[in-house]
């Protein structure tokens, strides 16, 4: 087994399509992906209750922008530094690559997502894959302001 790391999305706006995680494996160490949650703390009403849908993408070769650029946190802290790269809330998406979609779902906007794939469904990218992203595919009708983390493992 590889480290762990996670990348985290913390109390974020967005009003616009996003991708909510961007991941670019190292050269030489794959990632697969673990677990993936995203909550929000705004749409707290029946009247404000929507569908989002959401999807896996794999196969971008430029990354998306205007979002942040966290440092993966090992979840064991002697743990070295992953060799990855990642972004969170990219309002402008990627869109260079050859995409695959490899996961497309929706979730109401109350109850967030949560994903967490049996060992054998987990999604593998490597640097010949290029980047993964985890996008919000159209925009919210209002400004929603989200949380997520995802869980990764670098080979």
């Amino acid at each position: 087994m590889g480290r762990l790391y996670s990348v985290t999305i913390d109390n974020v706006a967005a009003t616009t399509a996003v991708d909510f995680f961007e991941l670019t494996p190292a050269d030489d160490k794959p990632i697969i992906i673990h677990e993936i949650r995203i909550g929000q703390s705004t749409e707290i009403s029946d009247a404000q209750e929507e569908m989002l849908r959401v999807s896996i993408i794999r196969g971008y070769t430029a990354s998306g922008s205007g979002g942040a650029t966290p440092t993966p946190a090992p979840l064991i802290f002697e743990d070295t530094a992953a060799g990855c790269t990642a972004d969170t809330m990219n309002s402008t998406v990627a869109t260079t690559g050859t995409a695959v979609i490899l996961v497309a779902d929706t979730f109401n906007v109350r109850s967030g997502w949560l994903y967490v794939p049996t060992p054998e469904c987990r999604i593998r990218v490597g640097q010949g894959n290029t980047t993964v992203v985890v996008r919000l595919v159209a925009a919210p009708t209002d400004s929603i302001t989200f949380s997520g983390t995802i869980i990764f493992e670098e080979l």
